[in-house]
C-alpha cells in the first residue's frame, strides 16, 4: 500500500538536507566554550550582506523597520487563529491532548533559548557604549537578572513540565535528537544561535531577527495552547515581547531602543546609517520569512494530528528501526513483522493497516486490546518499551478505530511548495560569512587587542588555555607563602564568615595605615593610568556568564547580577569603565577607546599592566572548563578593596582634588552584607554544595582547592620558581592543542 503524504510530511521532506546543519548548530551553539568558527561549512541559511532587500529610498531605516513591525504582528496575529480555528466544540480531550503536545514540543526549540541570541552581543571591547548598554538591557529583562531560573526559557520549561514534557527538553540541547520534532522548529533558531557566536560579523543581522521576534510576540501556535491551558504558563514570560511584571518595559520597547542606538551611532553619517538599516531589516525578513515557513508546517502537522492514524504512524515511524531487531518469529498478514517495521522507517501506513485488521487490536476499545491489555502491560513482553505519552497516542488511535484506521487525506497537492514569505533573496549561504583570522598572538598587548572581542579561532583559544594553565601553575607555586586564604577546608555552613572575618581585616589593616604617607600626585596618577588596562574591562573574568546557558542558572546567576552591575545595570552613569575614565580626565590623561589597537599600543602603559588584564580575558572565554577557579577569583576581586583599600585609595583621591565616585561606588556594591562580595561567596557555596552530587562525594577537596587557586589568581606570586612553573604549563597545554 502507498503511502499518503500529509503537507507536515512534505515540508520535512523537503528540508531533510538542512538536517544535520541547522540541529546540529543548535547543539553545538549551546556550549559556552564553542569556538566561533562554528559556522564554517555548514549549509544553512544565514542573512547577510550578498542578498539583503534594499531599504525603500524613500523611506528611513526606522521607518521601514515600524513597517516591518507592522508587518509581522499581523502575520502572528492572523496564525494565530489559523491555530484557534483547529479545536471546536466537538473536539475531544484525546484530541486536544495531541494538539498540545504537539504545539508545545514544535516551538520550543525556540522557546527554551529566547533571547539566548543576545549573550554575546556585550564584550569588553565594547562595554562602555551605549549600543552595548541597551543590549544588555534588553538581555537582563530576558533573564529576570538577579533571579535563579527566572529566565524566559525557563518559563517555557515550566510549560513543557505542564504538559508532562519537561523530560525531553533538559538540557535545551536535547530537543535536537526528539525525532517528533520537524526539522522546521531549528531553520530559524540553529543559526541564530550560531550567529550570536559571532557578534561582530553579524550584530546587526541578530538585532533585526530579535526585533522581529519581539513584533511577532507570543509564537502563533501557543496561542492555540493559553487559549486551552490558560493557567499552565508565565504567558508574559514565554511571550518575548511583553513586559516581565507590573511597570517593567515590554520586550518590544527594549529591543527597540537598542535597534534605534545601533542606528545613533552612524546618524551622522547617512551612507553608514543606510548600511545598518539594511543590515537590520534583513535580519528581520529573514526570521519572519523563518518564522512562516516554520509554522506553516507546525500546522499542516496538527491538522494531521487531529486524525489519530497520523500520531499512530509517526510513531511506528520513528521507533521502527530499534523494533526491527526483535519481531523475526511473528507474522502479520503472511510477513515477518520485522520486514514491516523495515518499511514502517520510511512508509508506515502499510504496517497501521496490518495493525488495525490483526488480533492484536480491538477497534474502539483499548483495554480489550491484546497489543495494550498484554504485550505492553506491565508483566507483558513489550513492558516499557512505550512511555505513558506513546501508549496514551495509541490508545487513541484504537478507540478511534474503525472510522480514523486509515492514512490522514491530506494530499501531496495540498501541501504549499513555500511557505509565504520564504524568499531565498533574504539569505545567503554560509560560505559567505567571514572567516575569523587565525592569528595567535605575539605579545601581551596584542593578546589584550584580539582577546577584548568575542571572535575566536584555533590559534586564540591555543592561546588562552595556555596563558590560563600558566597562570594557574603560577598562582600554586610556593603555596606555603600564601598569606589570608580560604580556609583550608570548606565548611558546609558556608564561605560567608570568613568572609567577615576578612572585611574585619581590612578595616584594622585601614585602621593602623592611617598614618601612613599618603602618595604625590605624579605617583598616584601614575598607579591610575597603570590599572586602566584592567579596571576598564571591569568584569571581564565573568564575561562568559553572559551565556544563556550560566546566565539564570543557582551559580550562574550570581555571576552575571554581578557583570550586570559592573557594567551599570545599562545606565551610562554607572558604567564602572566610563566613571574610569572621568577619573583620567580630570588627571588631564586622555586614552584612546579601548578597543582600539591604538589603546593596547599605548606608550604610556608598562607591559606588565596587560599580565593581569590578559587572564582575565582569557579565563571569561573558559567559563565551564575553569569554574571553579573564576569562583575562587571572583571572590578575590570583590573582596580586595572592601573595608580598607578602596577607603585607602579615597584618601589619596581627595587629597589630590580628584572624584572619590569610582572607589565610593565599589565600597557600596563589593559590601560582604548584600553586595557582591557576599553574592562571591553565595556562589561559591552554591557550586560546592552540589559537587558531590555532580562530580561524586570524593571530588569536593579537589574542587576547593580549584576555587583557592582562583583566588590566589587574583595576586599570584612573581618570583622565579612561579615564572618556571607557569612556562611549564604553557607548553604542555600547547602540546595539548585546542583541549582545555
Amino acid at each position: 500500500m502507498r503511502r499518503q503524504h500529509s503537507a507536515a510530511d512534505t515540508v520535512r521532506s523537503r528540508t531533510a538536507s538542512d538536517r544535520t546543519d541547522a540541529r546540529t548548530l543548535y547543539v553545538r551553539a549551546s556550549d559556552p566554550e564553542e569556538p566561533s568558527t562554528l559556522l564554517a561549512g555548514t549549509g544553512v541559511l544565514l542573512p547577510g550582506a550578498a542578498g539583503p532587500v534594499a531599504a525603500d529610498e524613500d523611506s528611513s531605516a526606522a521607518e521601514l523597520l515600524e513597517r516591518l513591525e507592522q508587518e509581522a504582528a499581523a502575520w502572528s496575529a492572523g496564525e494565530a487563529e489559523q491555530y484557534l480555528a483547529l479545536v471546536g466544540p466537538d473536539t475531544g480531550e484525546e484530541d486536544r491532548a495531541a494538539l498540545l503536545r504537539r504545539a508545545a514540543l514544535g516551538a520550543a526549540p525556540l522557546g527554551l533559548v529566547s533571547g539566548a541570541w543576545l549573550q554575546w552581543l556585550t564584550s569588553p571591547a565594547n562595554a562602555d557604549s551605549e549600543t552595548a548598554l541597551r543590549i544588555l538591557a534588553l538581555y537582563a529583562e530576558d533573564l529576570a537578572a538577579g533571579h535563579p531560573r527566572a529566565d524566559r526559557g525557563s518559563a517555557y520549561l515550566a510549560l513543557l513540565h505542564r504538559l508532562r514534557l519537561g523530560e525531553r527538553a533538559v538540557p535545551a540541547a536535547r530537543l535536537a535528537h526528539d525525532p517528533v520534532i520537524a526539522d522546521t522548529a531549528f531553520q530559524l533558531v540553529g543559526p541564530l544561535l550560531a550567529m550570536s557566536r559571532r557578534p561582530e560579523d553579524f550584530r546587526e543581522e541578530i538585532l533585526g531577527a530579535d526585533l522581529c521576534l519581539r513584533a511577532a510576540g507570543l509564537l502563533p501556535p501557543l496561542a492555540l495552547v493559553r487559549e486551552l491551558l490558560p493557567t499552565a504558563a508565565d504567558w508574559s514570560a514565554v511571550d518575548p515581547g511583553a513586559a516581565r511584571g507590573d511597570g517593567a518595559p515590554t520586550g518590544l520597547a527594549l529591543s527597540r531602543a537598542a535597534v534605534a542606538a545601533v542606528l545613533a551611532e552612524s546618524e551622522s553619517e547617512s551612507e553608514a546609517q543606510s548600511e545598518v538599516g539594511r543590515r537590520l531589516a534583513t535580519g528581520f525578513r529573514w526570521a519572519l520569512a523563518a518564522l512562516r515557513q516554520w509554522s506553516a508546517a507546525l500546522h499542516a502537522e496538527l491538522e494531521s494530528t487531529l486524525d489519530p492514524a497520523y500520531d499512530m504512524a509517526e510513531l511506528l515511524r520513528v521507533r521502527a528501526r530499534e523494533a526491527e531487531l526483535y519481531h523475526h518469529g511473528f507474522e502479520l498478514e503472511g510477513r515477518p513483522l520485522n520486514d514491516w517495521f523495515v518499511e514502517a522507517r520510511s512508509e508506515p501506513y502499510g504496517l497501521l493497516r496490518a495493525l488495525a485488521a490483526s488480533r492484536l487490536v480491538k477497534p474502539g476499545r483499548p483495554d480489550r486490546s491484546p497489543l495494550l491489555r498484554a504485550l505492553i502491560a506491565q508483566d507483558g513482553p513489550m513492558f516499557r518499551i512505550f512511555s505513558p505519552t506513546d501508549e496514551a497516542v495509541i490508545r487513541r488511535w484504537v478507540r478511534s478505530l474503525p472510522a480514523a484506521g486509515r492514512p490522514p487525506t491530506i494530499s501531496p497537492d495540498a501541501a504549499p511548495d513555500a511557505a509565504p514569505g520564504t524568499a531565498p533573496a533574504v539569505a545567503v549561504a554560509a560560505a559567505a560569512v567571514p572567516p575569523v583570522p587565525d592569528q595567535e598572538p605575539g605579545s601581551l598587548r596584542e593578546a589584550y587587542h584580539l582577546l577584548l572581542n568575542r571572535a575566536d579561532s584555533p590559534a586564540l583559544r591555543r592561546y588562552a588555555v595556555a596563558y590560563v594553565r600558566g597562570w594557574l601553575a603560577r598562582s600554586r607555586s610556593d603555596w606555603h607563602l600564601a598569606e589570608h586564604l580560604p580556609p583550608e577546608h570548606w565548611d558546609p555552613r558556608g564561605l560567608l564568615p570568613w568572609l567577615r572575618e576578612q572585611h574585619d581585616r581590612h578595616g584594622r589593616d585601614f585602621d593602623s595605615a592611617r598614618d601612613t604617607p599618603l602618595p604625590g600626585r605624579e605617583a598616584l596618577i601614575d598607579s591610575t593610568v597603570q590599572l586602566a588596562p584592567l579596571t576598564l574591562i571591569d568584569g571581564s573574568w565573568l564575561q562568559g556568564f553572559t551565556d544563556y546557558t550560566h546566565a539564570s542558572s543557582e551559580v550562574g546567576h550570581l555571576l552575571f547580577s554581578t557583570y550586570w552591575d559592573e557594567l551599570g545595570n545599562g545606565e551610562a552613569r554607572l558604567n564602572h569603565p566610563l566613571i574610569y575614565r572621568e577619573v583620567l580626565r580630570e588627571m588631564g590623561v586622555e586614552l584612546p577607546p579601548t578597543a582600539a589597537r591604538e589603546f593596547a599600543h599605548w606608550p604610556g602603559f608598562r607591559e606588565e599592566a596587560f599580565e593581569l588584564p590578559v587572564y582575565w580575558l582569557c579565563i571569561g572565554r573558559l567559563p565551564r572548563t575553569f569554574l571553579p577557579e573564576v569562583l575562587g577569583l571572583n571572590v578575590a576581586m570583590e573582596l580586595s578593596g572592601v573595608g580598607g583599600g578602596y577607603r585607602q585609595a579615597r584618601l589619596a583621591l581627595e587629597a589630590h582634588g580628584f572624584s572619590t565616585h569610582f572607589v565610593d561606588i565599589h565600597n557600596t556594591i563589593d559590601n560582604v552584607a548584600t553586595g557582591h562580595s557576599a553574592w562571591a561567596a553565595e556562589a561559591v557555596d552554591a557550586y560546592l554544595a552540589a559537587v558531590p552530587e555532580l562530580l561524586g562525594p570524593s571530588s569536593r577537596s579537589e574542587v576547593w582547592e580549584r576555587v583557592r587557586t582562583g583566588y590566589r589568581s587574583l595576586n599570584p606570586p612573581s618570583g622565579r620558581r612561579a615564572r618556571r612553573a607557569a612556562r611549564r604549563a604553557q607548553r604542555t597545554a600547547r602540546a595539548a592543542g585546542n583541549t582545555p
